[in-house]
């Protein structure tokens, strides 16, 4: 039988620290009766783009060791390509690999990418750039320029950071275009969402599919401060797109327009957009692997979500002399 070829791409330095675990688990999770597999780690940004464009027709499946950021990296080289994109979540929002039910535990992941169970998603275009999972404008966009320039990446420093710059964040007029009708109004945020969450379980766009050919554009009006609360509840609880200051629509092409430098980000990732952008959905035009049906959750996956936004344990220093952690 002819083995799978699969090169996995491993970010070090992306997300949580889980990388270092990969290597091992690789060799030891893999099916090596159906899958050959090389491994190489990305030097710097734009490093994992380079990689997956290369293995374009030498392996069947590249496999993004990282976060948000990487998975687009590898995910944006591998469309229209019958190379299909897998992934191992290590990144502190994981947002498209949750939206596909890829568990967070690497081993776990592993045995996803040995059923090579494949699947066609829509891809998003924002201007010259690609999208997987959900792009946006406005305040999004301003915490992902400010989580760039942080040092804990977790999910606790995203949600510190998002409470200190609320407050403080000013909505801009927009000028948008949805399949040709237009509107202008002051935003607080423009979400394009081609899956349902930002990651964390974050949900900005609860009714998405990543293979119905639509966008799902996220409008969060200018509110009152007070009402940031329910925002927060509601992204949560899944019901956003029932305030009274939002709007959910669908729409194939997007163009906003601002007097002032639209801020934003594409998957996570922070990119300056000038004054003007498009964004256009591409059908069906990347292959992913997913779990199959019959693939059983584990219990302790949900365990091992919570721990992410968990403090470390603190290590006891200075002990006196003949005492160690838990024993005398």
């Amino acid at each position: 039988m002819k083995k799978h070829r699969v090169l996995f791409l491993i970010n070090p330095i992306s997300g949580i620290g889980k990388q270092r675990t990969v290597e091992k688990a690789v060799g030891d999770e893999i099916d090596h009766e159906k899958i050959e597999f090389d491994i190489a780690y990305t030097e710097y940004a734009g490093h994992a783009r380079e990689l997956a464009r290369n293995a374009v027709g030498k392996y069947d499946v590249v496999v993004a060791v990282g976060g948000d950021g990487t998975v687009n990296e590898v995910g944006s080289s591998l469309i229209n390509t019958t190379t299909a994109l897998a992934i191992i979540p290590t990144g502190s929002g994981n947002g498209l690999a949750r939206y596909l039910d890829i568990p967070l535990r690497v081993n776990r992941a592993l045995q996803v990418i040995n059923h090579l169970v494949k699947k066609d998603i829509d891809t998003l275009r924002v201007n010259e750039q690609v999208s997987l999972n959900v792009a946006g404008i406005g305040f999004d966009g301003h915490i992902s320029h400010q989580f760039a320039k942080e040092k804990n990446r977790g999910p606790a420093g995203y949600v510190k950071l998002i409470t200190k710059e609320y407050a403080k964040y000013k909505s801009s007029v927009y000028r948008i275009s949805i399949d040709n009708k237009t509107y202008e109004l002051p935003a607080f945020m423009l979400t394009f969402a081609n899956s349902s969450q930002w990651g964390n379980n974050i949900h900005i766009a609860p009714q998405a599919k990543i293979d119905d050919g639509l966008i799902d554009v996220c409008i969060i009006k200018e509110f009152p401060i007070y009402d940031g609360p329910s925002l927060l509840i509601s992204i949560l609880d899944q019901s956003v797109d029932q305030r009274r200051y939002d709007v959910v629509t669908r729409a194939k092409h997007i163009t906003i327009e601002s007097d002032e430098k639209l801020v934003g980000h594409l998957d996570g990732e922070p990119v300056e957009l000038g004054h003007r952008a498009e964004i256009r959905i591409h059908p069906l035009s990347l292959r992913v692997i997913i779990p199959p049906k019959d693939f059983r959750k584990n219990l302790l996956d949900p365990l091992m979500e919570l721990k992410e936004f968990l403090p470390p344990i603190p290590q006891l220093t200075n002990l006196p002399k003949g005492f160690r952690h838990g024993k005398k």
